[in-house]
């Protein structure tokens, strides 16, 4: 059957053999980039929700001294999966999401270069999220030894710490399958014209991205299946009583963790590399230096992981390198805020609510970048590890960072997913009430921190009542504040409510996903697109 082509080159709609198919065929055995990025959108919506349930019944049992709802052993548990889901299946799969959607648009590609393998990767996520949300039900509750998962806790855990095990494992093969489909994508299928220094800033920070996951995953895996053996099969590789290291577990741990946390906020950087032009009507100031400086945060993540680990005993030699490799990667996290800021500088600024979830990001992610300086600091940082002032500062990174990120991209592109525009009001109110209730939460976190209450603990003293009251109330709203945001923006969007979008909402935008009628088409890109010169604009 021959395709019939509109106007734009794209494949008309009533040619059957080309339209997307119905019902739910179309999503179980998705293997349009589109449709897999939605899918993965809204799972990391679902696991936000998840994870935030278990937030709020930690705030819930901090809102007063002495214990109140929950037990300190489940408490143990909230913090340890609230962690684990918001990393695992909210952050990372929703820039996958927002990966699969936008990269091929982005470089003119027709989809994604392994399109089963892109479904494969996806629906891996449902059986190991259900696992993990499911381990709360197995003896002896879900996994209760933080996030990071730490010997020799976790040799002492019951059944759950196994399917906890079996589901991150499930977890790091989609993220591997998934990061090899974006390189190949990016690397091969990009228009005749777009050459690497030519590619929009959000691609290049997703094949950096990529380039790191493909490094730690397997990292984590080592360590995670070290665990598996010490608890079943006799090794003891973390059991002192054995010969084991505990210690060699966390830096085993972190040299995945650190570079996992820069996985979770370079997407975050090109995204707002795109939106901060598009409003401020400029071009983004010092493209290159965006580009080096991201591969340098990349590289420079590898030698930095033991800055966790100043209160284990380490070396003044080893706390001294790895004081100075920290603060020297501030150095390419600074230029890229310089650059954001330049680009502002002067520029025909309007303030549309992508724009300011963007300058809302550099904002706040810049004080939790200032933070994370001053824990870079062995003397300071052995002061304030394990305590509340740590919680506030990755909490200002990857809530204000890469949730904050999120939401620019979401108001910023959903015009072109959806054919609707979003309403304008409501994405204010989400943004006001979103910041505000964002720093009542975790800014008092800082002088907790400061005046010595430790993190994870389900009680505390009388001098700690006030902030920690404060922090709970602004934990709600903002909860509250995301639901919302589901209901009254995104819902609506989905279900085509509001006012037609123009194949180029924001009139200074620049990008070849612009170049496409809104919404998208199923299939775009079909025959590869001439480009001009600036490897922005169609030809013809």
């Amino acid at each position: 059957m021959s395709a019939v082509l509109d106007s734009h080159g794209h494949v008309a709609g009533h040619d059957d053999h080309h339209g997307a198919p119905h019902g739910w065929r179309r999503w179980v055995f998705a293997t349009n980039h589109k449709d897999i990025g939605t899918l993965y959108l809204l799972f990391a919506f679902a696991m936000l929700m998840a994870g935030g349930v278990l937030a709020l019944l930690i705030r819930a049992e901090l809102f007063r001294p002495g214990l109140q709802l929950v037990n300190p052993e489940l408490f143990n548990q909230l913090t340890t999966m609230h962690g684990l889901i918001m990393v695992f299946g909210a952050i990372m799969p929703a820039f996958v999401g927002f990966a699969n959607w936008m990269i091929p648009l982005q470089i003119g590609a027709s989809d994604m270069a392994f399109a089963r393998m892109n479904n494969f990767s996806f629906w891996l996520m449902i059986p190991a999220a259900v696992t993990l949300v499911s381990s709360f039900f197995m003896p002896g509750g879900a996994p209760a030894a933080g996030w990071t998962l730490y010997a020799p806790l976790t040799l002492q855990m019951g059944p759950s710490m196994d399917a906890g095990i079996f589901a991150m494992h499930i977890l790091g093969a989609s993220s591997i399958m998934g990061s090899i489909n974006i390189i190949v994508t990016i690397l091969n299928m990009r228009a005749p014209g777009m050459t690497l220094m030519k590619m929009p800033m959000f691609v290049w920070t997703w094949l950096i991205t990529a380039y790191l996951l493909i490094a730690v995953m397997p990292v984590l895996a080592g360590a995670i299946t070290m665990t598996l053996t010490d608890r079943h099969f006799g090794t003891t590789f973390f059991n002192p009583a054995g010969g084991g290291d505990p210690i060699m577990y966390q830096h085993i741990f972190w040299f995945f963790g650190h570079p996992e946390v820069y996985i979770m906020i370079l997407p975050a950087f090109g995204i707002i590399s795109q939106i901060v032009p598009a409003f401020a009507r400029k071009k983004l100031f010092g493209y290159a230096s965006m580009v080096y400086a991201t591969s340098s945060i990349a590289i420079l993540s590898f030698i930095v992981w033991a800055h966790h680990m100043y209160a284990t005993g380490m070396p003044v030699t080893g706390q001294l390198f790895f004081m100075y490799a920290t603060m020297l990667i501030s150095v390419p996290t600074g230029v890229k805020v310089f650059n954001w800021i330049a680009t502002m500088w002067k520029g025909s600024m309007t303030f549309e609510t992508p724009m300011l979830f963007a300058v809302g990001f550099i904002f706040v992610f810049t004080m939790g970048g200032f933070t994370g300086l001053i824990l870079s600091m062995a003397p300071i940082d052995v002061q304030m590890q394990d305590t509340y002032y740590v919680v506030a500062h990755f909490h200002y990174v990857l809530v204000a960072g890469s949730l904050f990120a999120m939401f620019a991209g979401f108001y910023y592109w959903s015009p072109k997913w959806t054919g609707v525009m979003y309403n304008e009001t409501r994405g204010k109110i989400h943004f006001w009430m979103t910041l505000i209730s964002f720093n009542v939460t975790f800014f008092p976190m800082h002088f907790l921190g400061l005046a010595g209450m430790p993190r994870r603990y389900a009680d505390y003293p009388m001098q700690f009542a006030d902030f920690n009251a404060l922090a709970s109330v602004g934990a709600f709203i903002f909860g509250f504040t995301q639901v919302y945001f589901f209901l009254f923006v995104v819902l609506p969007t989905m279900r085509g409510h509001g006012a037609k979008a123009p194949q180029k909402p924001w009139e200074a935008a620049e990008g070849l996903e612009w170049e496409v009628p809104s919404p998208a088409p199923f299939h775009t890109f079909e025959n590869p697109p001439k480009l001009d010169a600036t490897a922005t604009r169609v030809i013809g």
